[in-house]
């Protein structure tokens, strides 16, 4: 899928735990989010490859990102993850994990999407599904 990178005017201030963990928003578009996150030592765990959390975590992101976009910074939306599935596959190669999440169908009050978490050279190293609810009254 070939989307544009994000314009600067969608990106927010990073939350606390994408600070902390260090990943970062590059695509945004209708039905489709794409984050990277440089890969540390304190991400791995005590073999060496990024721990299942950091896997789960990234996967609920882009999926939950790929549903909320409006092109529009002043109508924000928010969703909440109702169910999160997540398939690990290969070790990465590199420093680099690239997460990307499609929304794949839905309604006014949840929507469903799948995400693919990649390496460098694009090898998928975990897939996940889940379902999210929109928040109201954001």
């Amino acid at each position: 899928m070939s989307v544009p990178p994000i314009d600067p005017g969608l990106v927010e201030e990073p939350y606390a735990l994408q600070r902390h963990l260090g990943f970062r928003i590059t695509h945004w578009a209708p039905d489709y989010a794409r984050f990277e996150l440089p890969l540390e030592p304190v991400l791995m765990n005590r073999y060496g490859i990024p721990h299942g959390g950091i896997y789960a975590t990234l996967l609920d992101t882009v999926m939950g990102f790929a549903g909320c976009y409006t092109g529009d910074p002043e109508r924000k939306v928010l969703a909440m993850t109702l169910t999160l599935n997540t398939s690990f596959l290969a070790r990465p190669e590199g420093d680099l994990l690239i997460g990307e999440g499609k929304r794949t169908g839905g309604g006014r009050s949840t929507f469903f999407a799948e995400g693919t978490i990649s390496d460098v050279t694009g090898t998928p190293c975990a897939r996940g599904s889940g379902a999210f609810r929109y928040r109201k009254g954001v």
